[in-house]
């Protein structure tokens, strides 16, 4: 077992690293049970927030407890990754796209710097067992991020940094090698209502978000029709939704990002609403080869589109 002092000296080499790798923060917090969001997130389910998102069920206690994913897990190592864009493309085209969308997919782009930061740990220290993860196994992000103080989670749920907002993938890398956890930050939200004044769809009310009814939610997840109630409100949004972070004041502190990767292209950029709407499959396939678009498909970009001109 590492000393105190070793392990400090761990915990800073790994932070230098993840640095050096381009993540903005990162912060530690002790693997166990996450005892106080076990009825939080029963709950969500029970009341079906979670939609036609059949996959949130699954795996109820891997999400709740580290040591299911990684045996004798000891520490969760949470990393964000700014993808805060140079210029918003949401500003001039009509047809809206999510921020988070505009460059690589970051599922492969993220996962890759953080399997270099899990070699450099083992090359460094030794045997050290763990599993990295990008939103793409059972493990709650938001609430691991908040534990080792890299923010709170916002009245829209999202992660808020104090230093530069919400523009951030997150990460994790789920180790059997004990580092010194930080402690959690307080919510800085104070009175402020902006996200769920300017939430079109009324998904969100304090620190909840009913995903049935968030834009996010109809472009990207939803397989079927979207729901024609919800015609007037969409504000042009065909993949994701930005609404919610754009209005809050702490993204007035975003940063833009220094990754090539996670720039549109100049055909992107380029889009107009005949582009979209006149888009085929071969055009799809080149403009958006590595994008996070392709989980909708063109068939589900075109009928995005078209559930927005119907408003016309």
């Amino acid at each position: 077992m590492a000393t105190i002092l070793q392990s400090e000296k761990y915990k800073q080499g790994i932070v230098n690293k993840a640095y050096n790798l381009g993540f903005s923060f990162v912060g530690v917090s002790k693997a166990e049970f996450l005892e106080e969001e076990a009825p939080r997130l029963e709950n969500w389910l029970k009341r079906g927030m979670h939609g036609n998102m059949q996959y949130m069920e699954n795996h109820f206690d891997k999400r709740l407890d580290p040591s299911k994913l990684v045996p004798e897990a000891k520490s969760v190592v949470s990393l964000l990754l700014n993808y805060f864009p140079e210029k918003d493309l949401a500003e001039e085209n009509s047809y809206k796209v999510a921020k988070y969308a505009y460059g690589e997919d970051y599922h492969f782009f993220v996962k890759r710097k953080l399997k270099d930061l899990l070699y450099f740990i083992q090359e460094e220290i030794g045997e050290v067992e763990g599993r990295v993860f990008v939103d793409s196994a059972p493990v709650m992000e938001r609430q691991w991020a908040q534990k080792s103080g890299l923010g709170w989670t916002g009245k829209n749920t999202l992660l808020i940094n104090k230093q530069q907002g919400s523009f951030f993938f997150l990460a994790e890398l789920i180790i059997d090698l004990e580092l010194p956890p930080d402690g959690p930050i307080k919510d800085y939200c104070g009175t402020c209502t902006r996200c769920i004044d300017a939430c079109p769809t009324e998904a969100i009310t304090p620190y909840e978000v009913n995903a049935s009814k968030c834009i996010s939610y109809f472009t990207i997840e939803l397989k079927e029709e979207i729901p024609s109630e919800f015609k007037d409100t969409y504000q042009d949004w065909i993949f994701g939704c930005d609404i919610c972070q754009d209005v809050c004041p702490w993204n007035r502190f975003s940063k833009p990002h220094r990754f090539q990767e996670l720039k549109p292209s100049d055909d992107f950029s380029a889009l107009n609403n005949r582009g979209w709407e006149e888009m085929t499959d071969e055009v799809f396939g080149k403009v958006f080869k590595k994008s996070p678009l392709k989980r909708a498909k063109l068939a589900g970009i075109h009928r995005n589109v078209e559930f927005v001109k119907k408003k016309c």
